[in-house]
């Protein structure tokens, strides 16, 4: 997963969400080509209750010496990210939570590859498991996240099973207060049933950002002609 789309309805959001978290996610921008490097709407807690910001999506840790890293850290595989180098201080003391309507992956299994939306299906926000990080420690000046996977039955073939950690919006509170054995607490989730159809090609281009990127494509068909350079195309977008 590298693309992800925030847009949400103040009458979609769940009542188990505390008030004031449900009533900045319904101002929030309407995003529908979240990219790496780009900035997202995050639901976390600075020590003064929950809040939601826009941090930018790629974590870097507080103690790197330049305001980027050179691995890919838009996710991290659950079962890693306690031990990891990168990971292990926001595991430790830095959650959060990515409120998502859904996420593009792709479909590697036909020529040319075809990009996939992928929802709930009962059209509920998702709540992506996260951890933040804050550049550099002593003088923060950036801001960013991960998004924490594991392998997930409910993502429909041909597809990867593999994506986003789903919390219920009963537990995005309690993730983000840390947990006592967060690796189980996050492996018992129950991970909701998940709708997939194809979507545009479009979406190769990080400049593109609208919610026609959300509209059915036709499987069979190839839009390769839509005018987007292949160079935007982020090859492990999948």
């Amino acid at each position: 997963m590298r693309r992800f789309a925030q847009a949400f309805l103040p009458e979609a959001l769940p009542p188990a969400l505390p008030p004031a978290v449900a009533a900045a996610l319904a101002e929030a921008p309407e995003r529908y080509n979240v990219a790496v490097r780009k900035p997202a709407a995050v639901i976390y807690d600075a020590g003064d209750g929950l809040a939601v910001s826009d941090f930018t999506w790629g974590l870097v840790p507080s103690w790197s010496k330049l305001p980027e890293t050179k691995y890919t850290t838009v996710t991290a595989r659950l079962e890693r990210a306690p031990s990891s180098r990168i990971y292990r201080s926001a595991w430790e003391k830095r959650r959060c939570v990515v409120p998502m309507t859904g996420y593009y992956k792709w479909d590697r299994t036909t020529k040319p590859a075809r990009p996939y939306f992928i929802q709930a299906r009962n059209g509920e926000v998702l709540f992506a498991a996260g951890l933040w990080d804050r550049w550099p420690a002593d003088a923060p000046e950036l801001h960013t996240f991960t998004v924490l996977t594991m392998p997930n039955d409910a993502i429909p073939p041909p597809l990867v099973p593999d994506g986003p950690v789903v919390l219920g919006a009963d537990a995005v509170t309690d993730w983000i207060a840390g947990p006592w054995l967060p690796s189980r607490f996050l492996a018992r989730m129950r991970q909701p049933a998940l709708d997939a159809y194809p979507v545009s090609r479009r979406i190769r281009s990080r400049d593109v950002d609208d919610y026609t990127l959300l509209e059915p494509a036709d499987a069979l068909g190839d839009d390769a002609s839509d005018g987007v350079d292949d160079g935007d195309w982020d090859e492990d977008d999948d």
